[in-house]
This record gives structure tokens, sequence and C-alpha cells, in this order.
């Protein structure tokens, strides 16, 4: 078993609440408030609805994203005593967004974890980019990202990392 995968597991280790997420995706106008996860499963068509929504805009891409990332969207607005949405910038990238944005400058690297679907850009309506930095530290399930000037954070599953 994955460390992450470990990690959010022993975080939702109390009888299994539906777990949902509530997002706005920044550059599609698009919203999607969906319980994704009930009596122990994942549920297929949100996850579809949620591949979907974190596609790639510019290419259209849609893959399966790495569930312990929702999962980690979704302790860390328990954690916060959110019921607000997440504000999408950026998901999942294909190759060829991320290469031009890559191109663009602005700090994007050749092997983000967008390109894995690994990864997430968001800030969250009712609370804090600070505060949502400090909670993805204190659950040390990936990298955290602290973008205070664009007002956003970056949360993956990968290794435990800040920047």
């Amino acid at each position: 078993m994955r460390t992450t995968t470990l990690l959010l597991a022993m975080l939702f280790a109390a009888p299994a609440e539906p777990r949902r997420l509530r997002f706005y995706h920044t550059h599609t106008g698009e919203k999607l408030d969906v319980v994704y996860h009930e009596k122990g499963d994942y549920l297929p068509d949100a996850m579809g609805e949620l591949n979907y929504l974190l596609r790639d805009f510019r290419s259209g891409d849609v893959v399966d994203m790495d569930r312990d990332l929702l999962d980690l969207l979704c302790a860390a607005q328990e954690r916060l005593g959110s019921t607000g949405t997440y504000e999408i910038i950026s998901a999942y990238r294909s190759p060829k967004t991320n290469e031009m944005l890559r191109k663009r400058g602005g700090g994007v690297a050749r092997g983000s974890l967008h390109l894995q679907a690994k990864a997430i850009d968001v800030r969250l309506t009712d609370a804090s980019t600070r505060d949502l930095r400090q909670v993805g530290l204190d659950l040390a399930a990936g990298g955290v990202g602290y973008y205070p000037k664009s007002n956003f954070v970056h949360l993956d599953t990968g290794r435990v990392r800040r920047w």
C-alpha cells in the first residue's frame, strides 16, 4: 500500500461517512457537487464526473484522477471544518499542455505530477490559502506548494515536500 494511501486510510478510519467534494472550475465555469465515496466504495458515476471536470480543459483529455488526491482534498476540508467549494486552477495536464505552460515560464515542472493526475492547484472558498497550505503540510500526504500572490495551493500525492 502506498504511504499516501495508508495515511489517508488512517484519516478515514472512523465509520465511513459519505465523502463529498464541491468544485468550481475557474477556467470553464463548470460546477460539480458530488458524493464520490460511500459505504466503503468509490462510486463509478461520480468518479466519471470528477475525471471529466478535472480533465485538461485545453486539450479535452480525460484520465482517471488519483483517488488518493480526492481523498486528500476531502481530508483537508474536513480538518478545516469547511463546507466550501474548491476553486480549480489546474488539475490534470496532458504532456502537450504541460510543455506549453513550461515554455511560458512560471515554474511548471517538466515531470509535473499534474501529468499523472496526482496534483491539483486550488483554493477553497471558505478558508484562506494559508490555512489550506498548513493543513496540507499537517496531513503530510504529498507535496504542498504555496502561491500567495496567485492565491492558490498546489497539493499532490507524490513524496512529501514543500515549496
